[in-house]
């Protein structure tokens, strides 16, 4: 697709084909990427339950790459999208070049830390020296190997940009097919593969992530005209770099907090016992697979929102908008009724024994209430983010993420004491995020004369 093809296609093309277009690809790639750590929890729990529970307690550490990765991909998207709607083909090409300058960075920034931060990290959460020795070699690799993860977003997210989003799904997939092969073979030692344990583990999911980036990189080069010339070429312009961490800043930080919510709930949980941390690893894990087909609408909207807001379509930002929220509350509501009745099943893939069941099955029944709340305000933080009202998702996301989830579990556990009742923080903070989002975001539509 070259840029009037893909112009002419942003601007006439009926809404609702160019939504199904940029975001269904994307939502089937997310779903095959979260089997990245799904897997990685089916097999680690078969070492044992307390492997599960390092697992669970580096996962937001894990996890705020992920967020430093999407989050400024997301900005270099609306950012890229934006300057070729208005026709700027320099500052396009500077927002692509700054992107490759800063993902050197953040990779030379988590291999540092990989190096010195894991073990103080895991020192700081548990007493317990087999769980903080397995969870320092996982965190470890995952750190100093970042650079998969990282490079995969952004050149996968150049391909969506680029309407090229069954080519970033491909490249998705490539890496979640790694990681599923690799992650038996170097956990149990099948055939020539050695016995790695929970470093196999961490093995097969950053090796998953180097091979998605390669897969990204070449069908960038083969088939993205469009940023070919300046994807290699590693720049930093502060302008274009500003611009970008506008739209990707509250992500990042929003999800950064995130994941220091869930070490202080893991401190929470932790006092009555490591299978609860254990359970609320497995939530997360299941929460972020529940919520694919969001962040899929979510990569798809982001540049069909910013082109037409670019060129003064509010009438077709208004439909993306529509159709997003619609299609996500119907996806989310499906899969909750679906979790609903089947929690015992997914416990058993993670080979949970009877105190894992007791509090499993009570958690994640509490908790899939809170999905199709979790998944509209999301759509429209992220909609506030691509029309230039920032300042809006970050309220939304620092609510969401951080404030009212750690107040809910720290009130709950004081007022309760109980590790059953606990897990109602998870529906309640989503419902009052979700009235909060309308609020702002009828004020965003004022603002804009939408």
């Amino acid at each position: 697709m070259n840029k009037n093809d893909r112009m002419r296609m942003m601007a006439e093309l009926p809404v609702h084909e160019v939504l199904i277009r940029m975001s269904l690809p994307m939502m089937i790639s997310f779903f095959i990427q979260a089997m990245y750590n799904i897997v990685d929890s089916m097999f680690v729990a078969r070492i044992s339950e307390r492997a599960l529970t390092a697992v669970s307690l580096a996962f937001p550490m894990q996890m705020i790459v992920t967020a430093i990765a999407v989050g400024t991909a997301t900005g270099v998207s609306a950012v890229w999208s934006k300057a070729m709607g208005m026709g700027d083909r320099a500052r396009a090409s500077a927002a692509i070049r700054t992107m490759t300058g800063m993902s050197l960075m953040f990779t030379a920034l988590f291999v540092a830390l990989g190096l010195c931060a894991s073990r103080p990290l895991f020192g700081l959460q548990t007493d317990a020296a087999d769980i903080a020795e397995m969870g320092t070699v996982y965190l470890t690799i995952n750190w100093v190997f970042s650079v998969g993860s990282i490079f995969s977003k952004y050149y996968e997210r150049l391909l969506v940009s680029a309407g090229r989003s069954t080519l970033s799904m491909a490249a998705m997939a490539s890496g979640a097919v790694f990681n599923l092969i690799f992650d038996p073979l170097l956990i149990f030692g099948i055939g020539p593969f050695p016995e790695m344990g929970i470093a196999g583990a961490a093995i097969a999911t950053v090796g998953g992530q180097i091979f998605s980036a390669l897969v990204a990189i070449a069908l960038n080069m083969h088939y993205n005209e469009a940023v070919r010339r300046d994807m290699l070429r590693p720049a930093f312009h502060p302008e274009a770099a500003v611009e970008i961490m506008r739209v990707g800043l509250p992500s990042i930080i929003t999800s950064g907090l995130s994941s220091l919510t869930s070490f202080f709930i893991n401190q929470i949980l932790l006092d009555y016992s490591t299978t609860a941390t254990a359970v609320y690893g497995v939530w997360l894990k299941l929460q972020n697979f529940c919520y694919m087909p969001t962040f899929g609408l979510n990569n798809g909207m982001v540049p069909i929102l910013a082109y037409n807001y670019g060129t003064g379509r509010m009438d077709r930002v208004k439909q993306t908008m529509k159709l997003a929220l619609c299609g996500c509350a119907a996806l989310m509501g499906a899969l909750m009724v679906l979790f609903e009745l089947i929690p015992g099943a997914i416990l058993t893939m993670f080979s949970a024994g009877e105190q894992m069941r007791q509090i499993g099955m009570v958690c994640l029944r509490a908790c899939v209430v809170s999905l199709p709340f979790g998944a509209v305000s999301m759509i429209l933080s992220t909609s506030m983010q691509a029309l230039d009202h920032s300042r809006f998702a970050m309220l939304i996301n620092m609510l969401r993420q951080c404030v009212l989830i750690v107040a809910s579990f720290a009130v709950l556990s004081a007022v309760t004491h109980s590790a059953y009742l606990i897990w109602l923080a998870v529906p309640f903070t989503e419902i009052v995020t979700f009235l909060v989002s309308l609020v702002l975001m009828r004020r965003m539509r004022a603002d804009l004369n939408m």
